[in-house]
C-alpha cells in the first residue's frame, strides 16, 4: 500500500452513528478515585473512519471500550446509532456487540481462537452473531479475501504478526457490523504489515460503508486518516483532517488546542478574544503591555 492519504469518501451502506455527550468514567484504586474520562463529546457520522490519537494513559482506549459496550460509563451519554448504551441491558448489550459492533482488541491473539484454522476463526465469530439473529453472513473465504487473506485456509501457528492481525480484522468483520472499533489495530507491526491493516481497514470502511474508529498512539497512522480526535488527559482536544492538526470549538464553548500551540500558551495563559476585518484574533494579555 502507498502512504497516501485514506479516502474519506465512503459508500453509503449501513454505518452506525456513534455520539457521546459529557462522557464519564471513574476507576477506583487503591482508595482514590481516577478519571479517565473527564466529559467526553464526540460525534462520529454514519461511514466516517476516525482515529483516536494519544499518548498511552490519555483515556483513548477507556473510550473505545465504553463505545463496545464492555465498560459502562459512571455518566454521560453514549449513543450507537440513537441507542443510549448506559440503558441497555446485559443481555442487550451483547445482542449489539454481535450483530451490529466489530471490536478489535489490541493484540492479535485476544482475538482468535489459537487451535482453530482461518475459516475456522471467521466462522466460529459469525456462529456467534447467528446465536444472536444476525441473517445473511457471508462465505468465511469471502471475509478472509476482503481484508487481504488469502480463501486458502491455514493453521494460525507459523502464520507472521501482520497476517495474525488482518485475520483478527475478518474475525471482527463477519457478522459486517456497522461500527468497528479497533484498539491500536498496527501496534507492533513493521511497516509494511502496518499498511496492509490500515489497507484492509479503508477498505472494509470504503466498499461496505462502515463506521470505523481506531485507537493509534502513532502520528504516522493518524496522518493517513481522514479525521483525527487528539484525547488528553480524558479529554477530547484538537482535530486532525488528513494529517493536518486544528483547534476546534466545543459544544460548551471550549477551545482545546494543539500540543505545540500549548507550548507557546501553556495552561493557565489569560488571552483576549478580540474581532478584526480579518476575523477572530486570540492575544497574551501580558503581550498587550
Amino acid at each position: 500500500m502507498s502512504t497516501a492519504t485514506i479516502p474519506a469518501t465512503q459508500t453509503e451502506t449501513g454505518g452506525l452513528s456513534l455520539i457521546t455527550s459529557g462522557l464519564v468514567q471513574i476507576y477506583r484504586t487503591e482508595g482514590h478515585d481516577v478519571a479517565a474520562l473527564s466529559g467526553v463529546t464526540l460525534s462520529v457520522a454514519p461511514g466516517e473512519m476516525v482515529g483516536l490519537l494519544g499518548p498511552s494513559g490519555s483515556g483513548k482506549s477507556t473510550l473505545l471500550l465504553a463505545c463496545s459496550g464492555l465498560l459502562r460509563p459512571s455518566a454521560g451519554k453514549l449513543l450507537v446509532n440513537g441507542q443510549n448504551l448506559a440503558t441497555l441491558s446485559q443481555d442487550e448489550l451483547d445482542t449489539l456487540r454481535a450483530t451490529r459492533l466489530g471490536i478489535l482488541l489490541q493484540g492479535a491473539s485476544n482475538n482468535l481462537v489459537p487451535y482453530l484454522t482461518c475459516v475456522e476463526n471467521v466462522a466460529f465469530a459469525q456462529s456467534t452473531s447467528a446465536g444472536r439473529g444476525a441473517t445473511n453472513l457471508p462465505a468465511p473465504q469471502e471475509v478472509l479475501e476482503l481484508v487481504g487473506l488469502p480463501a486458502d485456509d491455514h493453521p494460525l501457528a507459523g502464520l507472521p504478526a501482520g497476517q495474525l492481525q488482518l485475520l483478527a480484522i475478518a474475525a471482527a468483520i463477519a457478522h459486517r457490523p456497522g461500527l468497528v472499533l479497533a484498539d491500536e489495530p498496527t501496534s507492533q507491526l513493521d511497516h509494511a504489515a502496518r499498511d496492509r491493516v490500515l489497507e484492509a481497514l479503508g477498505r472494509i470502511n470504503a466498499e461496505l460503508g462502515t463506521t470505523v474508529m481506531l485507537v493509534t498512539h502513532d502520528p504516522e497512522v493518524a496522518a493517513r486518516l481522514p479525521r483525527t480526535v487528539t484525547i488528553r488527559n480524558g479529554r477530547t482536544g484538537a482535530e486532525g483532517r488528513s494529517g493536518e492538526d486544528f483547534a476546534i470549538v466545543t459544544a460548551d464553548g471550549s477551545l482545546p488546542l494543539p500540543p505545540e500551540a500549548l507550548e507557546v500558551v501553556p495552561p493557565g495563559t489569560l488571552l483576549r478574544v478580540r474581532e478584526t476585518e480579518h476575523g477572530l484574533e486570540l492575544l497574551r494579555v501580558e503581550d498587550e503591555a
